[in-house]
């Protein structure tokens, strides 16, 4: 098939039908070939090819049908009635198709090359009016966007000339261009260049006439005026090549990270005034805010680098399958910027010419999203006051050894900063009104910007309304208790937590990768470095735990908080629900080997603590397997480690609780019972004891049962609850009495002992002493 839309429309099928002019089946034809994926909607059609009229239905059946007689089934799969036509196009059949591919081409190449690569794909144009003879409002702007597409292939061929000084040509066409369309900023812009032997009285009033004419000039085109009237023209009145400036649109500011940004600017300055290499790296975690931030440090910086800016997106965590940048591809992209366009081969001979090029200059280089140092070290320039500013989700600890680094980790938000982003469309007002609701939000997205972003979008949307804000926060709980993070993904890829952790994830070992999921069910939210460790003994013998805690600390996946080990909260989310720790059908496994790990570390560390705080109480425990233990040498180091661990063994208790492992629910909430009296944690005793009663009464026998429900009557004592410890003392005192070995007559005097003492505490002296006594006389 040969089809042509670059001027008038006319297509040959290998079958030998043909489609040409402006009839229904060449309008359907360019419709679909200019559509994205070459496919259309029925109501798109109708509304294309019988604009403002009705109950066209049978006319599109009508124009599909004959489209599929003249080109073929194989050409167009579907007939429409589906609800959407389709049309499969061969590779490079379609002028317009040539056109774009040849212009992609061209993107990577020095200018020399590019200039002729864009000459090829501008020959597929058969004047300047595509869509030739198609009417109809929907036409003319599919025809004006391809105008646009035609201009910025023209543009970019005057750019290449002008940068491998092809003056001759560049002054030529130009000449052509102002006639036609003198209107072009663009157009201008280069003819100016090219005609810059222009007398000055010529060349002052042909800007004042085209000023007058077409209104004040954008930036590229003042800068071309500044560049004629002498501020960059060689005495030969050759063109200076042009100064390099790519950096993409700018973003967003980044809020909160000015002492960031001011820090950074100071410090690469004074490398800079010191002739030193200034190199920044800017490591976080997904959706943390680094390539905003690198943007904006580098919008701050350029007017210190006056021979340009070169920026490179590395694709390092990019989803959807795209690859990572080969640092080849960017080393061919920087040099087509810098004259003298060298043609050399090869990594190595690109990156040494990219240092010699780099050498007596002074440029800025932005390296967006990189992988690992492999990627970048190619990519750095040598000696000299160039500054290079790197982002990474990885903290490239190679890098940091082998060069001199200004290294910044970035961390989420604070609370103001947090709740500015979320409010910032927001009247003060509103803000007062749903303060609450605000304040849950934020702590909700783990004050990551990236998830503060996608609920702030959704409130700006209108698709969440400000008065349901309690609703959003009520799902947004229910979908952390889930681990899931539909909420924090939109349909836009740029704004989706999920993909963004999915990227980082997606690069990390197989240790690395278990290790994270493992992290996920630990209970959190810290960690020690032995309790890691403990972790990775699940994995085997010959595991490597170490290399991956440092893989995952490096990738920002896994928090260092000082000495100890944690996960931001979606973070945990994700890797609980999203990554898969081991071959399909093993998940359930490895996760209980997990649990059952991180619970059994708990109980022995605990334990060791326990018996140096209570050295008479004797627990059912056994002795450690697998895992490590951190034996205290005296009372305030068990104290002062089980501070540290607290939370998270309270959170070990809960996590056995909800699996219904009923030896950690009552023999962990056993041996933190004695720290939890000394630092008067006397609520969090009671509930554990609580769950630690129900599960000894299921599992414990009677005398380990009785020592459970004494040491919740002590919590209750303590308390003041009487009543309360009377009944379990009294429960101890039935089950001591099933058993009449000696561990059971020392339990029942043991319990009745503390009977008496309670019972005269609530003033009952005779109860009170009776039980003493006999508690007396069964010893």
């Amino acid at each position: 098939m040969k089809a042509h839309v670059l001027g008038p429309v006319r297509v040959e099928g290998d079958g030998g039908g043909s489609i040409f002019g402006g009839s229904k089946v060449a309008a359907l034809f360019a419709l679909l070939v200019t559509s994205p994926g070459y496919r259309c909607t029925r109501k798109e059609i109708a509304g294309f090819l019988w604009e403002g009229q009705e109950n066209v239905g049978e006319l599109v059946n009508r124009a599909v049908c004959d489209l599929r007689k003249q080109l073929g089934q194989d050409v167009i799969p579907h007939g429409g009635r589906s609800g959407y036509c389709m049309l499969r196009m061969p590779e490079g059949c379609a002028d317009l198709l040539r056109f774009r591919d040849g212009v992609a081409k061209a993107a990577g190449l020095n200018p020399p090359e590019r200039f002729e690569q864009l000459g090829v794909a501008l020959e597929e144009w058969d004047g300047d009016e595509p869509l030739l003879g198609l009417t109809g409002s929907g036409f003319h702007l599919r025809r004006e966007e391809l105008r646009a597409e035609l201009m910025a292939a023209v543009y970019a061929r005057l750019g290449a000339a002008w940068e491998a000084r092809k003056e001759k040509w560049l002054r030529d066409e130009t000449e052509k261009w102002f006639e036609r369309a003198p209107e072009l900023p663009q157009i201008f812009r280069f003819y100016l260049l090219s005609h810059g032997d222009l007398l000055e009285r010529r060349r002052e009033r042909l800007i004042n006439e085209w000023t007058k004419r077409y209104g004040k000039p954008d930036a590229d085109l003042q800068r071309a005026i500044d560049e004629v009237r002498g501020a960059a023209r060689r005495p030969s009145g050759t063109l200076v090549p042009p100064v390099p400036d790519q950096l993409p649109g700018s973003r967003r500011r980044p809020i909160g990270q000015d002492e960031l940004i001011d820090s950074l600017v100071e410090a690469v300055c004074g490398e800079q005034d010191a002739g030193n290499l200034a190199l920044v790296l800017i490591s976080g975690m997904a959706g943390v805010g680094k390539s905003t931030v690198a943007d904006h440090l580098a919008r701050r910086l350029r007017d210190r680098f006056p021979d340009g800016v070169l920026y490179a997106g590395l694709n390092g965590f990019a989803d959807g399958g795209v690859r990572p940048a080969e640092p080849d591809e960017v080393l061919d992209g920087f040099l087509a910027a810098l004259p003298p366009y060298t043609t050399v081969t090869g990594p190595e001979s690109k990156s040494n010419a990219l240092r010699s090029a780099l050498a007596h200059r002074s440029v800025l280089v932005v390296l967006d999203d990189a992988l690992n140092a492999k990627q970048v070290l190619p990519l750095l320039p040598g000696d000299g006051t160039c500054a290079v500013i790197i982002t990474s989700r990885n903290d490239l600890l190679r890098l940091q050894s082998e060069r001199r680094v200004l290294f910044r980790k970035m961390e989420p938000l604070q609370e103001a900063d947090a709740l500015e982003v979320l409010q910032e469309m927001v009247s003060a007002e509103d803000r007062a009104k749903h303060a609450q609701a605000f304040s849950d939000l934020v702590r909700l997205c783990g004050r990551l910007p990236l998830a503060l972003t996608v609920v702030a979008r959704l409130l700006q949307g209108g698709a969440r309304p400000l008065r349901m804000l309690p609703a959003l926060v009520r799902e947004m709980e229910e979908e952390r208790k889930r681990a899931k993070l539909d909420t924090l993904d939109l349909p836009e890829h740029e704004l989706s937590v999920r993909a963004a952790l999915n990227c980082s994830v997606r690069v990390l070992g197989e240790e690395a990768r278990l290790l994270l999921w493992q992290l996920a069910v630990h209970p959190g939210p810290t960690a020690s470095w032995e309790a890691v460790m403990d972790l990775g003994r699940v994995a085997g013998e010959g595991a490597r735990t170490d290399r991956a805690l440092v893989e995952l600390v490096a990738a920002n996946l896994v928090e260092l908080r000082g000495d100890r080990y944690g996960l931001h909260d979606l973070v945990r989310a994700f890797a609980r629900r999203h990554v898969q720790p081991g071959p399909d059908g093993e998940t359930a496994d490895i996760e209980w080997a997990t649990v059952r790990q991180v619970l059994e570390h708990q109980l022995h560390n605990v334990r060791a603590c326990d018996r140096v705080l209570d050295r008479e109480r004797t627990l059912p425990i056994g002795e450690p397997d697998g895992v490590t233990v951190t034996e205290p040498a005296e009372p305030a180091q068990a104290m002062a480690f089980l501070d540290d661990e607290y939370t998270t063994i309270q959170r070990g208790i809960r996590l056995a609780v909800g699996q219904g492992i009923k030896r950690y629910e009552w023999l962990l909430s056993m041996a933190l019972v004695t720290y939890q009296w000394r630092r008067h944690l006397l609520d969090d005793a009671r509930r554990n004891l609580q769950y630690a009663v129900d599960a000894a009464e299921s599992s414990a026998d009677p005398v380990d049962c009785a020592m459970v429900h004494r040491m919740l009557a002590g919590t209750r004592w303590r308390l003041g609850e009487y009543d309360a410890a009377v009944g379990h003392l009294r429960r101890a005192v039935r089950l001591s009495e099933e058993d009449h070995s000696e561990a059971g007559r020392l339990s029942l005097a043991r319990s009745l002992h503390r009977l008496g003492i309670t019972l005269r505490k609530q003033g009952d002296r005779r109860g009170g002493g009776g039980s003493a006594v006999q508690g007396i006389g069964v010893v």
